[in-house]
């Protein structure tokens, strides 16, 4: 395959070698129709298949849990309940901070550069298996309720769910025209998604007769901008007092030029959406928004005690990507800083594991393969993602040390250049492709706050090279070594305020006199 796009693209000098540039929604269009789906995996020998329920919020950052503490508000006591009864992964990442690669990922346990949904516009490609299919294969009743969105602006069916709820795109927090479309009906919305999505999900979980396992994908539309809580909650925490971040400030030295000029922006803070914007009420919504889908998975918790299920049904709760509110000077997510890219993730299974933190990098990768072994299912071969319930159990077990991170280029966005980062428990090296300016490297347990970037300075050259290397080999070994290329999608958030930040210079290092 790797052969076939190198004949295709227009290849790129670049000092880490070869990148392919080419548009994979076209070769996708051109490619033979998929051979049949091979859905059948074998069965792990002396396990029962779990009730299986998936809960997913849109642009939760990893720390907007109340147990967590990020600002002195903000509560979260269901999920709480889920870290306390359950497992706390501390270091939950996704691989693309971005609504479609990420859910494609969750569901497919491969990298983007792998299933190639690659930003919000790519079409999903021909033949790929999410893995409810696989779930649907052996017997499960399976049920998807929600936010889709991925690779189209589609509300249809998708492959490996018996039951349909959803709606076009973002979707609306109140009853709007599109409505809902319900097993291929177009059903109207009656009122507040999150509190209706809920709703559903409760009606489809009570059907069930126990005869067959079952598993529910409840994608939430919250906490997606811009955020309108719940009637009932709005304004709970209009009086609270918000801790902007340190890392807000500008001019901070070693800050790459882009990241700067990103300040005047659709997605910086002195030019957010282009207008203004206090961060602090945005974050306030942010969090009264957050409040309803912890009610609603009391609710739906609640229901499953009273149905004798709770403690045989494995809940996992994830963001689908994480958010900033002033970290670096900037929102929303893409990049590849800790807010950006760090999800919550949690855990809750009593008859498979019991309480505890677990400090390994995990990722949305690992879910597929997570909720395979669930079941009793073996994962096929090729999946970049890995069986998270031995980490679960507190088992001793061979386990990544490092995370490859991507984000590609788009042109409605044009802020954010393609990046690929390698996070380690340590240390985290950025690159940047396609702009003149400098990469990152960041001491993160010196420097949690990824403000002095090692590489504005001499003395950490050898370790840049290293993990530099090292993040290419790993793309060069799962298929990553391509670019894409796609075509003009959407309305271009290309604006500056002519009022507000200046264009950021070069960084010194790039300076030299002249004659040397």
């Amino acid at each position: 395959m790797a052969d076939e796009l190198d004949r295709r693209g227009l290849l790129l000098a670049g000092s880490a070698g070869a990148f392919g540039l080419y548009s994979w929604a076209a070769a996708d269009a051109a490619a033979v129709p998929a051979k049949k789906k091979r859905l059948k995996l074998r069965r792990r020998a002396g396990t029962r298949p779990k009730n299986i329920l998936v809960v997913l919020t849109d642009d939760h950052r990893y720390d907007a849990i109340g147990f967590m503490k990020a600002q002195s508000f903000g509560e979260t006591p269901t999920l709480d309940r889920l870290a306390r009864e359950g497992v706390h992964f501390r270091n939950a990442f996704v691989t693309t901070a971005l609504c479609s690669p990420s859910r494609a990922t969750i569901f497919t346990g491969l990298y983007a550069h792998q299933h190639r949904v690659v930003d919000n516009n790519h079409p999903i490609p021909a033949g790929l298996i999410y893995y409810p299919e696989y779930l649907r294969q052996a017997g499960y009743e399976t049920a998807f309720i929600g936010k889709w969105h991925m690779g189209q602006e589609t509300d249809q069916p998708q492959p490996g769910f018996d039951h349909w709820v959803s709606f076009k795109g973002q979707g609306t927090y109140l009853p709007g025209e599109d409505g809902l479309n319900v097993d291929g009906r177009k059903v109207p919305q009656r009122g507040y998604i999150t509190d209706e999505l809920t709703d559903y999900a409760m009606d489809w979980i009570d059907k069930r007769d126990g005869r067959r396992p079952w598993m529910m994908h409840l994608a939430h539309k919250a906490v997606h901008s811009e955020f309108i809580p719940a009637e009932r909650h709005a304004g709970r925490y209009s009086g609270e007092t918000f801790r902007y971040p340190d890392t807000m400030k500008p001019d901070v030295p070693g800050r790459p030029m882009w990241v700067e000029n990103q300040r005047n922006s659709w997605h910086g803070v002195d030019y957010a959406y282009h207008g203004k914007l206090d961060i602090a009420d945005y974050y306030k919504r942010y969090m009264e928004t957050l409040l309803a889908v912890d009610e609603g998975l009391a609710r739906i918790m609640d229901l499953l005690e009273r149905r004798g299920d709770l403690d045989d049904t494995l809940i996992l709760y994830m963001g689908d990507n994480g958010f900033m509110f002033g970290e670096h000077g900037l929102i929303d997510k893409r990049a590849a800083y800790e807010e950006s890219m760090r999800v919550p993730m949690l855990m809750r299974c009593p008859s498979l594991f019991g309480p505890r933190t677990v400090e390994d990098i995990v990722a949305n990768l690992d879910v597929a393969p997570t909720m395979l072994a669930a079941a009793g299912l073996e994962a096929p071969d090729g999946l970049a993602g890995m069986d998270m319930l031995p980490l679960a159990q507190g088992r001793a077990v061979p386990w990544r040390k490092d995370l490859v991170y991507e984000y590609y280029w788009e042109r409605n966005f044009p802020q954010t250049p393609t990046v690929h980062a390698l996070r380690e428990d340590r240390y985290k090296y950025i690159h940047f492709h396609g702009i003149w300016d400098v990469d990152e490297l960041y001491d993160l347990a010196a420097d949690p706050q990824e403000s002095d970037n090692l590489l504005a300075r001499p003395g950490h050259e050898q370790l840049a090279e290293r993990m530099s290397a090292k993040l290419f080999r790993m793309l060069e070994e799962t298929g990553g070594m391509q670019i894409p290329l796609s075509p003009d999608a959407g309305e271009r958030n290309e604006l500056r305020d002519p009022k507000g930040s200046p264009a950021a210079p070069f960084p010194p290092r790039f300076y030299r006199p002249s004659g040397r």
